[in-house]
């Protein structure tokens, strides 16, 4: 089983997908950065875990677990670096 700290590369690119997506609709940017490039923005965001997302996994069993998103980012970017 996957641990509730730890991001697959899946939920990454889902992750910053989905925040670009905000930031390209309008939302508030969470950090201080000169980039208009809303991937940009997201992958910094993500850098500095700021990201205001849940991630909810549904195991083959049916449990459902909620990974601790500030953990997970930092046990990525320990492990892989850039996202």
């Amino acid at each position: 089983m996957w641990r509730d700290d730890m991001l697959t590369r899946f939920e990454v690119a889902r992750i910053l997908g989905a925040r670009a997506l905000q930031i390209s609709l309008g939302a508030p940017i969470l950090v201080k950065t000169e980039s208009k490039d809303s991937l940009a923005i997201a992958k910094e965001e993500f850098k500095q875990t700021v990201l205001p997302i849940t991630i909810k996994r549904e195991l083959p069993n049916g449990q459902i677990v909620i990974v601790r998103i500030k953990e997970a980012i930092k046990n990525w970017l320990e492990t892989y670096g850039e996202p």
